[in-house]
């Protein structure tokens, strides 16, 4: 069975969260470090395949009055090449306020601040993946 991929897709890092088997739950994977696009499509290739992944759900960043920004430009952008390059679906994920709600809970966790940036991208698309798996009405 396949699972699919969430990302959070920034100018620095890229969060990579994965479902489960039976696509109810999302689990943070790793944050990418973004280097080049070239290190980038490679990372994401190897965790294509080892996860198995055909659909992948993208945070878009739009501006609080719903319309798109050169942000959430650029991260179509790059779904687009991810969906040429690797032949999967690419589904969008409203992430207005995905930082925003990882932030706080990872506070409401006690999470240092230091440690905090180091994985606030891989929670934020864990939120963005498990908001599109809750609508799917599989729970």
């Amino acid at each position: 069975m396949e699972r699919i991929m969430g990302l959070d897709v920034g100018d620095k890092t890229i969060g990579v969260s994965v479902s489960d088997l039976l696509q109810i739950t999302a689990q943070g994977v790793t944050t990418i470090r973004r280097e080049s696009k070239e290190k980038d499509f490679k990372a994401l290739e190897d965790l294509i395949k080892e996860y198995n992944i055909k659909k992948v759900v993208v945070g878009l960043p739009k501006n609080m009055n719903g319309t798109l920004g050169p942000q959430g430009e650029k991260t179509m952008k790059f779904a687009e090449k991810l969906k040429n390059k690797f032949h999967i679906q690419i589904i969008y994920e409203d992430e207005r306020l995905t930082t925003m709600a990882a932030e706080k809970l990872l506070i409401e966790g006690d999470v240092r601040r230091e440690k905090r940036k180091g994985v606030i991208d891989k929670v934020a698309a864990n939120f963005i993946l498990q908001t599109y798996l809750d609508r799917q009405g599989r729970i």
